[in-house]
């Protein structure tokens, strides 16, 4: 991996990347209010991988959505890289979204009428960075991938294991601080998922994020660096190895 998609290994030093404080969410359902998200605490460090676990409905997706600055909680404070996020308009929040975070869906979200390289192009030029840039960039990181040969090929050519490699070198693009990753590999077969989540852990581990990523699947979460829950609206740290 050459240096525009490597960082060298004195950039990777242990400040916190990721801050949440105290995070509540609340949903009014006619006369009752559902808490989803009871003072959530949460710090990720440059570097360091976290599995989010839990049933569907515990609030996970929420959780993402707060943290990757697409949602707003009712009470809380979200920093990322230290900078507080809750005071921001909406166009300061979009800007540090397309700046410092990536994101990468259960389902790819490939725009079809654009071939992979320009699926991963498209948000650094948005970005401000030159065409030619964009493209090596891009190509760098289609190959650390393995796809190199499938560059130009569009989203419909594409199986969907090349699919969401795609997506998460989109996701990497922008060179973002944090990662957010919700049930990556969800749609997957067990042996693709296997292959994709490997090289996305690969890719963090080697470009030194930050990363919260949620997935249902335990043996993918004991390889990460923590494992975090929500019960009954709480963030819990959880032993790897009660996972089944």
């Amino acid at each position: 991996m050459n240096d525009q998609v490597k960082k060298t290994v004195g950039e990777r030093s242990k400040k916190v990347v990721l801050r949440l404080e105290k995070i509540d969410r609340i949903f009014n359902q006619g006369p009752d209010q559902l808490e989803i998200l009871k003072s959530v605490d949460l710090e990720i460090h440059q570097g360091e991988i976290v599995a989010l676990v839990g049933p569907s409905g515990a609030g996970k997706s929420t959780l993402l959505q707060i943290a990757g600055l697409l949602e707003k909680p009712d009470r809380g404070l979200v920093s990322i890289g230290g900078k507080r996020s809750t005071d921001l308009s909406d166009l300061a929040r979009t800007e540090m979204r397309r700046k410092h975070i990536g994101f990468v869906y259960q389902y790819h979200h490939l725009l079809p009428e654009f071939s992979a390289i320009e699926n991963v192009v498209i948000p650094q030029m948005i970005n401000g960075l030159k065409r030619s840039e964009a493209t090596e960039r891009g190509l760098e990181l289609l190959r650390c991938l393995g796809l190199e040969n499938r560059s130009e090929h569009r989203p419909a050519r594409l199986s969907g294991g090349e699919q969401q490699r795609v997506a998460i070198a989109r996701a990497l693009a922008n060179v973002p601080d944090v990662l957010f990753a919700d049930e990556p590999t969800g749609n997957l077969d067990p042996h693709t998922a296997a292959t994709v989540f490997g090289m996305l852990m690969t890719l963090v581990r080697e470009t030194g994020l930050a990363s919260l990523i949620a997935t249902h699947n335990p043996e993918l979460a004991r390889q990460m660096d923590r494992v975090v829950t929500l019960r009954d609206g709480h963030l819990v740290e959880l032993d790897p190895d009660s996972l089944s």
